[in-house]
This record gives C-alpha cells, structure tokens and sequence, in this order.
C-alpha cells in the first residue's frame, strides 16, 4: 500500500525526524493562504505516482497570488492518468546540497538495506544505473539494531563534517524504527537536504506498506487511498481474493499463487494475454467461485475465461459447485475452459458434466485451448 507525500511526512513528523514546514490543500485559495507564511513556497501534487516535477505537478512560487496561480495549474492535471485532487504547499526550503536517503527491503540480500547517497534529487533507480557507487548500502538483518560502528563509517562517506553526520545519524535511527514498526517494504527521503544553515531536512518522503502486515496496524490501514486500486481490486480485496488486474483478455481463475502465477506465463508463452491474476485461496467455499467470476466478468476485455484448479485442500467438487452457482447468478457470455485436478476430482467433473460442462487435466492443452477461444472471439 502506497502513501501520499502529506501521509508520509505525517509520520516523519510523529517521530521525530526533521523537515520544512507545509500544509495539505484542496482548493487554490487555500493554497494562497499557506503560501503567505513563507517567501517562497513549493507547490506539490499529491499523486500516488512518480515524475510529478516532469509532468508539471511541482511548481516553485513567490507570493500568495503566484501560489493560488500554481494551484489552479495543478489541481486537475493528470499525472500518469492519477488526476490531481489535492496539493502539498511547502516552505521552500533553501538548498545547499542534496542528498537521498532510504530502506527497502533486499529479498535478494534476505536483509533491510540502507541506502544513502550524496547525489539526491534523482530516481534512484537511474542513479543505481549510471553511477552504482554513488550510492552506498548496509544491511541490517530484519529485528536486529543498526551496527553502530558499520553506520558511523557509512556516514563518514557521504557528510564530511561531524555536525552533519550525527543529524544525519539520529533521522536513519528514527526512520529504521519507523521502517519496521509500520512493517513497511520501503521508506526513502529524498531530497535529504542540507541547508545554508547546516540543518539536514526531510523535504520529500515517499513510503509503501507491506499489504499483507496492515492486519497489524489499522491505523495506517486507515490511510489507504482508494486511487491507488482499480474498482475490481478493490471489491476483490474486500471478499478476500488476490486480485491483480492486467491488461489481456483472458480471464483468470486459479487456486494458488505459484499455480495461478505459472498459469499467467503459460498463456504469455503460448501467444495469449492474461486480463488478471487471481488466486482464490485454498478454502473449500463454493461462493469464492461465484464472487471471483463476477468481478472479472465486469471487464469489458475478458472475452474467455480459464479456470485452473489443482485441489488439495481446495476440493475440486466444491469448485464445481461454485461455477454452477456462478452461471445461474450471473450471465456467462464467454467460452470458458476449465482445468480440474487433485482432491475430488472425479465428483467435480461428475457434477459438470451432469450440467453439460467438461472439465480436462491438462493444463497445457487448457491454456491452448482458452487463447483459441478468446481469438476466435476478438
């Protein structure tokens, strides 16, 4: 789950971690009224996407009428098809040097790696890209403390003076325990920016949770953004389905992650385009067929449809009576192909059949078969 900039600050703010003054906004009169606080203020889009400075959702402005100006530029404008609705009106802050600063989870290092670099401002992927040693790293193993001494010399690295380096010190400390107490996946400042006056200040922050830790903390589950989740995922989410919508034609269902995801490249790998991944889960309920199949019937793209189910503890004739239930509550207009193998998979084909429905179990002629079909039907 992504955060807004506003609801990222919010959080540095509860614990500690230093940064310019601003205020959320909706409407460019309020704009104006922030903006006469400060000589010069930064107005901000507050979009769940990056690349708001190149699309034109960043805006520097002198004065009350120049910032109610910038607002009515920016409020309406879509960024990377997020449209605007509010912004951030900033302190601008005067900047002597940039830097970035951030935690991410390293699946590959099995570890939370820090990341600090003198040169902020700049994707950090486009950093990594062009000047990999630029940036430098520690990582820290999940629950433990950072290493005193392997961060001292991390930060001799980067700030030159004492003084920078122990605020410097006291904001990763801080921002490392938010990192793990929000259970999040990353927590990145940037720019982390020094100023005439030597204070080191958080002047953007960007930060995603882990979805499946919210459960743990519904405070921050409260801040979720409906922008950030199509109709469909969203529904999917409520009735306990991981739901994840593409953009093919061939609609999805699948019982398993590791199957539904081997599913999406089999049909990639045989010339067809998945419209979602879907995993129904490992229960036995009839109704999660039912309420998988009307949120993807609702896609105006999906013209077939595949379900592959290998039961184990999902048992294959209570699949069987989820479809059945499923075509008497909702109108299936597509060519469904079905796949249906493991726990009670003879009493599953039995109950299709009866109803006219044939069910095979190989998933390599499935696939074949559903792309036909939704070929046939473009």
């Amino acid at each position: 789950m992504k955060l807004h900039e506003h609801q990222t600050r919010h959080l540095f703010r509860k614990v500690g971690i230093p940064l310019n003054d601003y205020r959320l906004v909706h409407h460019p009169s309020e704009a104006g009224e922030a903006a006469a606080q400060w000589e010069t203020t930064v107005v901000k889009a507050q979009v769940l996407t990056g690349g708001r400075g190149k699309a034109g959702g960043v805006k520097l402005a002198q004065g009350s009428v120049e910032a109610t100006e910038k607002a009515q530029d920016i409020l309406g404008l879509e960024i990377k098809g997020h449209k605007v609705k509010a912004l951030l009106v900033c302190d601008a802050a005067p900047i002597e040097k940039e830097h970035y600063l951030g935690f991410i989870v390293d699946r590959s290092r099995r570890a939370i790696t820090l990341m600090l670099s003198a040169e902020g401002g700049m994707d950090i992927e486009e950093l990594a890209a062009t000047k990999p040693q630029a940036i430098h790293t520690l990582s820290v193993v999940p629950g433990e403390s950072l290493d005193s001494a392997a961060l001292e010399a991390l930060l001799n690295q980067v700030f030159p003076f004492p003084e920078h380096q122990n605020q410097a010190k006291d904001t990763i400390e801080k921002l490392y325990n938010l990192f793990m107490d929000s259970d999040a996946s990353l927590l990145e400042i940037n720019p982390y920016a020094l100023t005439p006056d030597g204070r080191l200040l958080a002047l953007d922050g960007k930060m995603v949770l882990d979805d499946n830790a919210l459960h743990r903390h519904p405070d921050l589950m409260a801040l979720r953004n409906p922008e950030e989740e199509r109709d469909d995922e969203r529904e999917a989410r409520e009735k306990n389905l991981s739901f994840v919508s593409l953009d093919g034609s061939i609609g999805c269902v699948v019982n398993g992650a590791g199957l539904a995801m081997a599913t999406l490249d089999l049909i990639k790998h045989y010339g067809g385009t998945p419209a979602n991944f879907l995993d129904v889960g490992g229960s036995s309920n009839p109704q999660k067929v039912t309420d998988a199949l009307s949120i993807i019937l609702r896609n105006p793209q999906v013209n077939a449809l595949l379900i592959n189910i290998f039961g184990g503890i999902t048992r294959c004739d209570d699949i069987a009576r989820g479809l059945l239930m499923a075509q008497k509550e909702l109108e299936i207009n597509v060519p469904l192909v079905i796949r249906l193998v493991g726990t009670n998979q003879e009493e599953g084909r039995a109950i299709l059949e009866e109803a006219g429905i044939t069910a095979g179990d190989d998933l390599d002629e499935a696939v074949k078969a559903v792309i036909a079909a939704s070929r046939s039907q473009a």
